[in-house]
């Protein structure tokens, strides 16, 4: 019996190691895109993570606890995403990052809400924060903040009474092209040309040849990043000589280089830039063109900014726990000055919308140059 006993109590002790393992870590379970449509934006979201989880890892951790990462393929499909957000639940994640596909995300959110768990998202559609899940927290603006900003840069600084847009025919697209055309309304800015285009669309011909043909003083484009390219690319093979504006997709690293000289001269509003004139900013682009051998877009910036928000929140609230940690992150001040991994001062609202100050940029010669640096919409 003493032996039984002894082997038994042992089996207890050997059972009980993983599991204490596994609390002892963080486990952030990354549902990015790294195949598809979007997969530059899934990459770059998911490298941003992993530079910032190795300095946090190597420096410590949080709370004596070190970050555990898994990456699962939402292979730009909202219907993957959505099974790939439930093995994360599974999986028994602190927080989920990703997806960054809008109708990825509106679908996946549901699992990641039933779980009571925070789902990190730099996915721009307006409505997934419209819907009222208390989980979702935006990395990226909303299609709300950016499309008023856009809109009247267009109106006050281009001096534009009339804008064409062609835009991408997806929830992503439709959404911020809803946004756009409301916030031109409301400034009394002309919307011409309103032209449809489609994923993974190839030949823009016919869509730069409405945009010439109207009489609009602006164009403004709306897809992804890789269509932006094409659609920066015959907008030049056409001659068109007036302006373009866009936002963070057209003046992305990923369309710059894939658009080459054709992206010289195009603007854009962008949440977040490499290029931005902080030291900081400076530093975490020098260390991901080290570890990745490209600058980052800001996407990259978003998912470095995640185990940062994470390491300050848990730290500020003494213990590491995913609804005491999401109930704290809303309207709480996270400043460059006490938390430099979070890149630029940010406050998320209670709906899970970041308010920061954002940038306007041109390109030239194939980089982000800043012409402009504006305020949050609510200064903290």
């Amino acid at each position: 019996m003493k032996h039984r006993f002894t082997l038994a109590a042992a089996a207890l002790v050997f059972a009980a190691v993983p599991f204490a393992s596994a609390q002892d870590t963080i486990k952030l379970v990354n549902v990015l895109e790294l195949s598809g449509p979007i997969a530059t934006a899934g990459t770059n979201y998911r490298n941003g993570v992993e530079l910032a989880v190795k300095e946090i890892n190597a420096a410590g951790g949080v709370l004596g606890r070190k970050f555990e990462t898994v990456t699962l393929d939402g292979q730009s499909n909202a219907g993957v995403s959505k099974a790939m957000a439930q093995r994360a639940v599974d999986m028994g994640a602190f927080a989920v990052i990703g997806p960054t596909l809008s109708g990825a995300m509106v679908v996946s959110a549901a699992e990641t809400r039933r779980a009571e768990i925070p789902n990190f998202t730099g996915a721009a559609a307006a409505s997934i924060t419209q819907q009222g899940n208390p989980y979702v927290i935006r990395t990226n603006f909303t299609q709300a903040t950016s499309m008023p900003k856009v809109a009247r840069y267009i109106k006050d600084d281009l001096k534009a009474n009339s804008v064409d847009i062609i835009w991408i025919n997806t929830d992503f697209g439709k959404g911020g092209r809803d946004e756009f055309l409301r916030s031109a309304q409301k400034l009394g800015l002309k919307v011409g040309a309103d032209i449809s285009s489609d994923q993974n669309q190839v030949d823009f011909s016919s869509a730069v040849l409405k945009a010439k043909q109207s009489n609009s003083d602006v164009l403004f484009v709306y897809t992804n990043e890789e269509e932006s390219a094409r659609v920066a690319r015959e907008l030049r093979k056409q001659g068109y000589a007036k302006p373009i504006v866009g936002e963070a997709t057209i003046i992305s690293q990923k369309a710059i280089e894939l658009a080459g000289d054709a992206a010289n001269g195009i603007r854009g509003h962008v949440a977040l830039t490499v290029d931005a004139p902080t030291a900081v900013m400076k530093a975490f682009d020098e260390k991901f063109q080290r570890e990745f051998k490209v600058r980052s877009d800001h996407n990259g910036i978003q998912g470095y900014s995640v185990p940062y928000i994470i390491k300050a929140v848990s730290e500020k609230i003494g213990k590491v726990d995913p609804k005491a940690f999401n109930a704290a992150l809303r309207d709480m001040p996270l400043h460059v000055k006490d938390y430099p991994g979070v890149l630029v001062s940010v406050k998320f609202d209670k709906n899970g919308d970041p308010d920061r100050e954002s940038y306007i940029v041109e390109i030239r010669d194939g980089k982000q140059v800043v012409l402009q640096t504006l305020p949050p919409n609510n200064p903290f």
